[in-house]
């Protein structure tokens, strides 16, 4: 098994538009001949303005996965009426929404589409950068570093946080150039993404590399949790620790990093 997070089954772009309905029955055969374990299943559809929406969240409804991820979401009301009509069709309780951010459109609405995870109905989950489709609409080259496209991508970041969703960066299309990729995970973390798409399996080793905690990381958060853990510090907002003021709020980032740590282990159990 794929030492990855979630693995996304694509029936936009990957799938041309004379052979939708194929794609389709093809991945329902698939996902139900197939156990993936842990990794989490995702279904990207075409999106709510094309003939196919219906059809494929019909067959996102029927499988059990565990999102359905929008593209080109530039509108908070895209997003709700995606809810609604997961609500009003009685889906698993744990079917959630990632929102593609891929248009200028969808940049400047960020923030209020982000705002959608606040409601009560609402199953947005994580906001996901297109870069293809963005740059393409901006006319910003696909250079090393990103540059020009910095700004837009932190927007996402800003817009995500303020609504307490996860973000993810978008994908590298040269998956054989992984040294240049490995570099973009690290300025990925770096902006404060959770994670990166990938397009191919020989990128999953360094994305993992860059986006999980290091053995310092680790160290370090044990060593704060069980500071704040001291009888002696109880009470105490505030511990000076070698000359390092550290705050409570140090303690409860730990404890989150140490969460995942564990995760992590519980994900390679089960591969292993």
């Amino acid at each position: 098994m794929m030492d990855c997070d979630a693995i996304i089954f694509d029936l936009e772009d990957s799938v041309a538009l004379d052979r939708k309905a194929e794609g389709r029955r093809n991945l329902l055969n698939f996902l139900r001949e197939h156990d993936f374990g842990h990794p989490e299943r995702i279904i990207r559809v075409n999106g709510a303005e094309t003939l196919f929406f219906r059809d494929d969240m019909e067959l996102v409804l029927s499988v059990g996965v565990d999102a359905v991820l929008l593209p080109k979401v530039e509108e908070p009301g895209e997003v709700q009426a995606v809810a609604d009509l997961i609500a009003d069709a009685d889906a698993a309780e744990r079917l959630r929404i990632w929102a593609m951010i891929e248009t200028p459109r969808g940049v400047l609405n960020a923030p209020a589409i982000a705002s959608t995870g606040r409601t009560s109905d609402s199953r947005l989950d994580a906001l996901v950068v297109g870069l293809n489709d963005l740059r393409k609409a901006t006319g910003i080259p696909a250079e090393p570093g990103r540059t020009y496209l910095v700004p837009y991508l932190m927007q996402v970041v800003l817009a995500a946080r303020a609504y307490g969703l996860d973000v993810i960066d978008s994908v590298s299309n040269d998956f054989r150039q992984l040294d240049a990729f490995r570099a973009e995970c690290a300025q990925g973390r770096a902006m404060g993404f959770d994670g990166k798409m990938l397009i191919h399996p020989a990128q999953i080793d360094a994305a993992n590399d860059q986006f999980g905690p290091s053995e310092a990381a680790i160290a370090e958060a044990r060593f704060i949790v069980g500071s704040f853990a001291d009888p002696s510090h109880a009470g105490l907002n505030v511990v000076n620790i070698d000359g390092r003021m550290i705050e409570r709020l140090h303690a409860e980032e730990a404890a989150r990093l140490l969460a995942k740590v564990a995760l992590i282990e519980a994900r390679k159990e089960k591969n292993s």
